[in-house]
């Protein structure tokens, strides 16, 4: 079963993102990730399946536009990351249910406590924990100094300062627009991850301690199990309950021992994917919600003391000009016509099957019709037998095919190697047909190195798994920033290429097996000729 997840504002959240890919592979779910933003340049789209540019939050067609793309693309779930999105999200729920889609969000009513800090404390007070008082007025703040002051609605300690005397609350006042000010508790900062099925059961409940921090995110953490604080949020979530991530952040009193709360994101954190690393998978229990299990909670699930520290990456979102040194290519449906080996494959398993009449007729008709074909003609000829089926399958995948390369591809390969450009294949598929492949196709003598992912270790080594881009750039001995990677399918080929650096141009094959539309990814090269990369190198 392929299951979609759309996550929305992607931006920056590339570790969550490859959270979500490596969960999908342990699992042996077949997972597409699709990516929303309004910028077509947000680094953690490159590690999306699919990406698609959306118009603002506030813009009256933005709800409208994601429940289009989900009824249309199939999409399990949605995913939102960012505080901005969550409360349009949260009264729309409904709406996407009724086209099959489950938006992991609290209800409307708990998140508008969120995103309003005046309400928050208030809430936190309810459920028996113990939150600093806010007022909305500073004439009005009688608790003493130093304070906090911050925007009610504000998110990432944007407009966030601790004041010290009342000249400063004042001057802080007439720059914060709609702003609380609260007590100032000094103590270690925690930031607590918790994840919740869809109907709010906690699965998952990791407090980390904010060692170092910046902008709001978290830059070094340590996991710690602590019982108090644990038990303090069971009691939040039994009745917040949220559907999917929530992060809750609070302050322990360094004299008194006792915490107070300070705010819920009812949201995938920033630093959610440091528990998941830690073993909270949160990420792998999500995608297990969607199959439909029923998971239980599982106490201390992260390593007890375990640190981490962040660190800056940079992705390159626009490749650009440079000289070219090697063209790395996908095999099928790039270098000759898949079709033409199902045919040949079909021939082959034909002569298996005497004594249904115009087999190869069937079986290619079936094929056309979107079918197993092989399963359904044994089946509506009435001889099917698991045995039969398992000879037949084994004929298609070992035999030697009857297929040439597209018009003009060995000038084109012959003419490269004489510029001195280095040539290369990385293509994906059982190791026996695709061998068979490149040797009917000649293709050992024509390309300096190739690489059939499955032989690295089976199929969780196929793109857009970048393994097998990093032992070719070893290879050759190229930087990533002089190689090109030219394929056919969009749902695969050109992601790990353009995580690397790579330039990655898009074949557009209309003929092909895997026809996809770039309505939802960026493309920044296509042709619709292979023979043209002659012209990339002058």
């Amino acid at each position: 079963m392929k299951i979609k997840i759309l996550f929305t504002s992607v931006g920056r959240r590339v570790e969550l993102m490859q959270a979500f890919r490596a969960a999908a592979d342990r699992l042996g779910v077949s997972l597409e990730i699709w990516g929303a933003d309004m910028a077509e340049n947000a680094p953690a789209l490159l590690y999306c399946d699919r990406t698609v540019k959306v118009c603002r939050i506030r813009d009256k067609e933005y709800i409208p536009s994601l429940i289009s793309l989900c009824e249309r693309e199939g999409i399990n779930a949605l995913v939102p990351t960012i505080d901005t999105d969550l409360l349009i999200l949260s009264q729309n729920k409904d709406a996407f249910a009724r086209v099959g889609t489950t938006v992991f969000v609290a209800a409307e009513d708990k998140v508008a406590v969120c995103r309003d800090k005046r309400f928050t404390a208030d809430y936190f007070n309810s459920v028996g924990l113990k939150s600093p008082h806010p007022v909305d007025d500073y004439t009005k703040y009688a608790a003493g100094f130093p304070a906090f002051i911050k925007p009610k609605d504000g998110s990432s300690s944007i407009g966030a300062h601790k004041v010290e005397n009342e000249g400063e609350l004042k001057a802080y006042s007439e720059q914060v627009d709609d702003y609380i000010v609260q007590p100032f508790i000094s103590g270690t900062e925690y930031t607590v991850d918790v994840f919740c099925d869809a109907e709010g059961k906690p699965i998952y409940i990791t407090p980390r301690i904010r060692e170092a921090v910046r902008a709001g995110e978290v830059l070094k953490t340590k996991i710690v199990n602590d019982e108090q604080i644990i038990d303090e949020v069971k009691a939040l979530v039994a009745d917040f309950k949220p559907a999917g991530a929530i992060t809750v952040q609070l302050i322990r009193d360094n004299n008194s021992g006792i915490d107070y709360y300070i705010e819920i994101n009812p949201r995938f954190g920033g630093g959610a994917p440091l528990s998941i690393k830690a073993g909270a998978d949160s990420a792998e229990a999500l995608i297990r919600v969607i199959l439909g299990e029923r998971l239980e909670y599982v106490d201390c699930a992260s390593a007890d003391g375990a640190e981490f520290s962040r660190f800056d990456q940079s992705a390159r979102v626009l490749v650009g000009k440079s000289e070219i040194k090697a063209i790395i290519f996908d095999l099928d449906d790039t270098l000759y016509c898949e079709k033409d080996y199902v045919r040949s494959g079909y021939r082959a398993v034909a002569k298996e099957l005497p004594n249904i009449e115009n087999a190869y007729g069937k079986l290619w008709s079936a094929f056309e019709e979107g079918h197993a074909a092989i399963d359904k003609v044994l089946s509506d000829e009435g001889v099917f037998t698991p045995e039969l089926k398992e000879r037949c399958v084994s004929v298609y995948r070992s035999h030697i095919p009857e297929i040439k390369l597209c018009e003009g591809v060995a000038e084109m390969l012959a003419a490269l190697r004489a510029k001195g450009i280095k040539l290369g294949i990385i293509t994906d598929g059982r190791p026996e047909g695709q061998r068979n492949k490149i040797m009917a196709l000649g293709l050992e003598n024509m390309v300096d190195e190739i690489i059939v992912t499955d032989e690295l270790g089976g199929a969780i080594f196929r793109k857009p798994c970048d393994i097998s881009f990093r032992i070719m750039q070893r290879k050759l001995c190229l930087p990533f920033e002089s190689m090109v990677y030219v394929g056919d399918n969009l749902t695969k080929d050109l992601i790990a290429p353009r995580q690397l650096g790579m330039r990655a141009i898009w074949l557009d094959n209309a003929d092909g097996v895997h026809k996809a539309s770039c309505e939802y990814r960026a493309v920044e090269e296509k042709i619709c000729d292979i023979c043209s990369l002659r012209e990339l190198v002058k």
